[in-house]
This record gives structure tokens, C-alpha cells and sequence, in this order.
């Protein structure tokens, strides 16, 4: 049979969503590489993706739906017909409507595709007329995002292509090199042309590695190194007086609070940082153009944004461009997401409409207290999809009690048998992205794609909008809803509603961008000019069109108006000592006990061999992670006398796990940090490091607060090692 070459794109939560080309023969997928056709990510792929094809072929591959013979956990199942689990399922749920209402069902994804038609299309609709409770998606980025809103009215946003004109890169909670490589290659070139790379992290990552100058700032506390830079660019008058005046709101009053507020003696005390640092770092950032030749640009992601205060952070640092007049510039400013940039229909293809008013929405990184507390309803069925809670859910060990419930059916659509797919009562098989259509644009670029099946779905594997077909089916429900094909999902998709006139997205974005154009040209950019520098001429999209420094929406819900510092929940003394005396800041006090207890702060970036959770099972990329490692400065070691290589305890109140110790002085003291959310079956006693982490909300946004969190640690030992 004739060897054929098919257009695909990554589907996983990384910003660059890659182009790629699978080569089939004989009906089986032979190769897989990058697109080096594609304009932004240039015909290379992550270590990740590269090796997809293990994944596609694996030999533990989900392929025919089962259901639960033995004790919940235990991962004994048997397989039934596609009939037998979608009649059983339709049962239940109608059983459970019946008797505790519809709220008692609720869905659960996130993004183990990011999709428009696979990742929230038939799904949303199936379950908003069922008048299942909302899930509220908050586990990444919301923090940020209304951070962002607040100020911005849209996300912090560039061009990301016009960065090889950036004289100035901040890499600020970002491991660009790992998690947005795309955009390194950017930087690298920017760096060739003069610029200076910059990055700000409680640990010294890849990206700080290869940076020019590492910063190691204590976790939860860059809201306040933002704010005192700000002090220190209006005490020595770096700003742009005319930006300030044409473009934003409220700067007087800004430049009051910081000058009297956010000294760099005051913030050295909560960052851990030297004085003379926040002072080198503050002039070199505003005088770019002089010193450099060039604007400064702040990478920010979403570390920065998981602890109390994050979305405070987020708020205060996108201040900072309007503050040097640094967005007049291409490749100035800060790049958060480029994801609110594309005016997709949303509306037309989740069909909001058909909720039932009054739905209650639960948060889903409290789903640990969910399943434990919640009544009137209590949660019923469980239909997980796209998502591992399991594993990647704050407070694992509670997450685990709850999916042990008898009283719990849990459905799970999935690849793998994952730690959460462990307690189904039925698992349904899902297609990997070679075996399913779907259209994507990246939060890392401003390119729409095409993704076309290469192979036929092995197995009885179906993807996510086949699998809400059949269930409205059964359910009876509208057939003018479901009974339309991927292909016309995406087509409504890419037809921009009609009311588009916002700046941002930008209403004519989509124009000449359909299903033909894209299967015949490849990724197609937006339509935005080259160079493209959304707030050049102010043009915000927040109500008063200028960048809000004061913001009247955020005292309504009940903030100070003025960007300040939101210490995290749980933090040693120094980080909390300048918590501001408001109704807001006192709502997230720490816990004292807590604090006396526990010394260290954990956070838990990403393993690079990882993606969240998902390509753990994939045995090349585990072995080169090798086993769970956490990495603390030789001083706390010392102190707990613990060496390199020593089985550690990593504990709190909330539970423990167990990890390798990585002893040595590229982490800030008084921080660790764990890599990787791993599943329970690869590592000592079946925890990860979501066995420590809180449920407690961020400020804004109801996000997660993974780098929140105050543990301890202590020597020990691994039987049968």
C-alpha cells in the first residue's frame, strides 16, 4: 500500500502546540515528526511528543470499555459491549436525577486535549441540558487570567514572533526552555542580536541555567518585588509620563502607595533578595531602550500565580510595561497567554444557553472536599474525561477517600488505566489525537490548525464528541444537537459570533480562516499585522480602554483598588510580615500553626520528562526522570542531616510522600522542590506531592494554590530500594 503523510497537531497544554506529520502505512502509523512547515514551531518537537507513537501503540492501551468486578482501587475489571456501558451509564444517570436531582452528576475534565471540538464542544452541551452542576475550571490559570482582566481587560499579550526585538527578557516564573521551547528559540535569537535573558525563580531551572542572570526569589512574593520596582522607577522618574497620561488610570495614586510602601529595603525582607539586586533589576528593566536598544519584555506564566495571592501578582507585574511605556513597542510589554487573541463561537459550540438557571458550580480543585462535604446534593455520579484528578488533584489523599465512596459511580473516558480510571465503576476507551478530527490555535502563538485522523481508531476506542453522541442517544435528547459531525462543529467554531466587537479578541481575526483553507494551506496565522503590539496606542480592553492601575471592579470585590501585596496562605514570617490590613488580604490569613510547625516551602514545577501527568506511564520517559526527586539547598539539608541521594519524608498535616533528595545551592533556602505529579503505582507508598498541597483558593479567580504550601522533611528509608 501506498506510504501517506497526514497533518496533525499536538493536542496537549503546552503553549506551542506543535505542527506535525505522520507517515501511514498499510493502515498503521510508522512515524511522527514535527511539521517543518509550520510557521512558528519549525518542524521540532518536545522530547514528549516525539515518542508519541509509544503512546499510540502501547501495549496497556484502553481499548474496549469495561467495567468493575472487584473493590474499588484494587484495578480489577472486565470487558463489556459499547451497549451494555452506555445503557448502564444512561441508567445511572437518570436513576440519580430522579432521586437526588440533576446537580447530583458532575462532569469532570480539564485539559488532557485542548481541542475546540474534542476538548469542549458535544461534551458541554450534553451536560448543560442535563442540568449536571458546572464545573468551574480554575486548576491552571484563572488566577492569572482575571489578574490580567483587571488590569489589562484581556490577557497580558504579545506578538510572540516580534520577541527577536526584545532587548530585555524576563523570564519571570517561567522555564521557557522546557515549557514554551518554541518561543526560547526566540529569545536565543534575540540574545544573538543583543539582548539580555533574565530569569526570576525560586529554583534554578534549565531556563535559569541558561540565562544571563538568575534571580532566586522566594515563592508568593514577586507581587511585591513588582510593586517595588515600580517604587523605584517613579523615585528616579524611568517612567513614561506620556504613556502614563494618555493610557492608563489612576498612576498618581500608584506612585503614592508605592514610594511610601515598597522600598527595596522593606521588599528585600519579604523576596530574600539583596537590595542591589531589586535595584539592578529595576534599572536595567526601564532603561532597555537605553542600555540595550531595545524594549523589555516579561515572560510571566503561571507559577507565579499559585498561592494566595497570585492573582495579585499577576495584576501588579502586567503594571509594570504600562509603567516604562514598554507595550508601545513590538516584542515589549508581557506575554502571558495569547489564547483570548481568537474570537472562536463559543457560544455556538457549548451552547450555554441550555443551562438551567440557578445550576450551582463547584470549583474543581476542591473536588477533595466535595466528595467528602458536599450535600443538597451530595455528588452522585462522576464522569471524568480529559482529566486524572486522581493524581494531579490538590489534597490527593481526601481526592482518593472520596473516589472510594460505594455510594460514588464513577465513569471514566480515558486512554490508560490511570490512577483515577483505578476507581471507575466504568471506563470507557478514548482515541489518542492520530485517531480523531480536531481544530486548535496555541496560547503560545497566534496560528490556527487543522488536526486530520491518520489511522482508524484501534481498538473500540471513540473520541469525546462520539462518546456524547451516543449518550444523548440514549438519553433521548435533541438530535439537532448531537447529530452534527466534527467537521460542522468546527466550521461553527470559526464563524466569529456576529456581536464580535470587542477589541480583544480582535473582531476580525478569524477572516479568511476556514476548515477549506486550513486543509489546503497548513496553520494559518490570525489576522494581525506582523509585529503586532496590541496596546501601542493604549486600546485596552478594560471598561475605560486604558490600563487600569485603579480599578473600580476589583474594589467591588472587595480589593483594595491599587495593585498591593497578597502574601501566600501558608509562609514563613518575612513573607507575611507586610500583609496590608484590608477585608480582602485579612480573608486569606495564614495559619499560624501551620507555620510554627512546617519551615519549608514546596513547590512542585513541572518534570520535564512530564507533562502534568500524562506521559508518565511512557517507560523512556520515566526512566529518564528516574524516580522522584526533590531538590533542597545544602543549608536546610545540613540541617536536617540529609545528603544527596538520602529517601526523604516529604510531610504536613495533610499527608506525605517520598522522593530522593537532589542536596545543593541552586534553590533559594527555605524552599524544595518536587518534579512532577507522578502516578501512585511508580513511586514509595502510591503519593505524590498532591498529597501535601491545599485545597485553599488563590485571591482571584478560585485557582490553585499548589506552591502554597508549608511541609517539612526528614531522612529515611525505602524498603526493598
Amino acid at each position: 500500500m501506498e506510504l501517506t503523510t497526514v497533518r496533525g497537531v499536538c493536542p496537549h497544554d503546552c503553549p506551542d502546540t506543535c505542527g506535525f506529520v505522520t507517515q501511514v502505512k498499510d493502515g498503521k502509523a510508522i512515524s511522527l515528526k514535527g511539521d517543518r512547515d509550520h510557521p512558528f514551531t519549525n518542524g521540532f518537537l518536545c522530547q514528549k511528543v516525539s515518542k508519541y507513537l509509544d503512546r499510540v501503540y502501547h501495549q496497556e492501551r484502553l481499548l474496549y470499555p469495561m467495567k468493575r468486578v472487584g473493590p474499588k482501587g484494587k484495578g480489577d475489571f472486565q470487558r463489556i459491549s459499547w451497549a451494555e456501558a452506555i445503557s448502564t451509564i444512561g441508567s445511572k444517570i437518570r436513576e440519580l436525577a430522579k432521586e437526588f436531582g440533576p446537580e447530583s452528576i458532575l462532569p469532570f475534565s480539564y485539559s488532557g486535549t485542548l481541542g475546540k471540538i474534542q476538548g469542549s464542544s458535544l461534551d458541554r452541551r450534553f451536560f448543560n441540558l442535563l442540568g449536571a452542576s458546572l464545573l468551574d475550571r480554575t486548576i491552571c490559570s484563572t488566577a492569572g487570567a482575571v489578574g490580567c482582566d483587571i488590569t489589562l481587560g484581556t490577557r497580558a499579550v504579545v506578538d510572540p514572533e516580534s520577541i527577536i526585538h526584545s532587548r530585555y527578557i524576563i523570564n519571570w516564573g517561567s522555564n521557557t526552555s522546557v515549557t514554551n521551547s518554541h518561543l526560547w528559540v526566540l529569545m536565543h535569537q534575540a540574545k544573538k542580536l543583543g539582548a539580555k535573558i533574565v530569569t526570576i525563580d525560586p529554583f534554578q531551572s534549565r531556563t535559569a541555567e541558561k540565562s544571563d542572570w538568575w534571580i532566586p526569589i522566594r515563592p508568593g512574593t514577586d507581587g511585591a518585588l513588582a510593586l517595588s520596582m515600580m517604587h523605584i522607577i517613579f523615585r528616579e522618574n524611568w517612567q513614561d509620563q506620556d504613556y502614563l497620561e494618555k493610557y492608563t488610570l489612576g498612576y498618581k495614586e500608584l506612585r503614592d502607595r508605592v514610594l511610601h510602601e515598597y522600598s527595596p529595603e522593606r521588599v528585600s525582607t519579604i523576596t530574600g533578595l539583596p537590595v542591589s539586586d531589586i535595584e539592578k533589576l529595576t534599572k536595567e528593566f526601564a532603561l532597555s531602550q537605553k542600555r540595550f536598544n531595545g524594549p523589555a519584555l516579561i515572560r510571566l506564566n503561571y507559577g507565579i500565580q499559585r498561592h494566595g495571592g497570585g492573582g495579585m501578582a499577576v495584576r501588579n507585574i502586567t503594571c509594570l510595561p504600562a509603567i516604562t511605556g514598554d507595550w508601545r513597542y513590538p516584542g515589549g510589554g508581557a506575554l502571558l497567554s495569547t489564547s483570548k487573541m481568537i474570537p472562536w463561537n463559543n457560544m455556538a459550540l457549548e451552547r450555554p444557553d441550555l443551562i438551567p438557571a440557578g445550576t450551582r458550580k463547584i470549583n474543581m480543585i476542591q473536588l477533595a472536599d466535595v466528595l467528602e462535604n458536599l450535600t443538597n446534593p451530595p455528588i452522585k455520579l462522576l464522569f471524568v474525561y480529559s482529566a486524572n484528578p486522581a493524581t494531579v488533584n490538590p489534597d490527593q489523599s481526601r481526592v482518593i477517600q472520596g473516589l472510594m465512596r460505594e455510594d460514588l459511580f464513577t465513569v471514566v473516558h480515558e486512554q490508560f488505566i490511570t490512577d483515577t480510571a483505578r476507581f471507575a465503576d466504568i471506563i470507557l476507551p478514548a482515541t489518542t489525537q492520530l485517531e480523531q478530527f480536531d481544530i486548535h490555535n496555541g496560547y503560545g502563538h497566534l496560528y490556527i490548525q487543522a488536526n486530520y485522523p491518520a489511522i482508524k481508531p484501534l481498538g473500540e476506542a471513540v473520541p469525546n464528541t462520539q462518546l456524547f453522541r451516543l449518550l444523548a442517544r440514549e438519553m433521548n435528547m435533541s438530535p439537532e444537537l448531537f447529530e452534527i459531525s466534527d467537521e460542522e462543529l468546527a466550521q461553527l467554531a470559526l464563524a466569529a459570533p456576529e456581536d464580535s466587537s470587542t477589541i480583544y479578541p480582535p473582531k476580525n481575526a478569524l477572516d479568511g480562516i476556514t476548515l477549506d483553507s486550513l486543509k489546503q494551506t497548513g496553520p494559518m496565522r490570525i489576522q494581525v499585522p506582523v509585529d503586532y503590539a496590541p496596546f501601542a496606542e493604549g486600546n485596552f480592553g478594560t471598561p475605560s480602554g486604558k490600563c487600569e492601575f485603579y480599578s473600580s471592579r476589583i474594589a467591588e470585590m472587595g480589593f483594595d483598588p491599587l495593585p498591593m501585596y497578597l502574601p501566600p496562605h501558608e509562609a514563613p514570617e518575612a513573607v507575611r510580615s507586610s500583609k496590608r490590613a484590608t477585608s480582602a488580604s485579612e480573608s486569606i490569613n495564614s495559619n499560624s500553626a501551620t507555620i510554627d510547625r512546617y519551615q519549608l516551602q514546596l513547590i512542585t514545577p513541572p518534570e520535564p520528562s512530564f507533562l502534568n501527568s500524562t506521559f508518565v506511564n511512557m517507560d523512556a520517559l520515566r526512566q529518564a526522570a528516574h524516580e522522584p526527586k526533590v531538590e533542597i539547598h545544602s543549608y536546610d539539608a545540613q540541617k536536617r542531616n540529609i545528603s544527596n541521594g538520602d529517601w526523604i519524608k516529604i510531610f504536613n498535616d495533610r499527608g506525605c510522600f517520598y522522593a530522593r533528595a537532589l542536596v545543593r545551592e541552586k534553590i533559594q533556602k527555605g524552599v524544595v522542590a518536587s518534579f512532577g505529579t507522578w502516578w501512585s503505582k511508580y513511586i514509595p507508598n502510591g503519593s505524590n506531592c498532591n498529597a501535601t498541597t491545599s485545597t485553599k483558593p488563590t485571591d482571584l479567580g478560585g485557582g490553585a494554590t499548589f506552591y502554597d504550601n508549608l511541609v517539612e522533611i526528614e531522612k529515611t528509608v525505602i524498603a526493598d530500594e
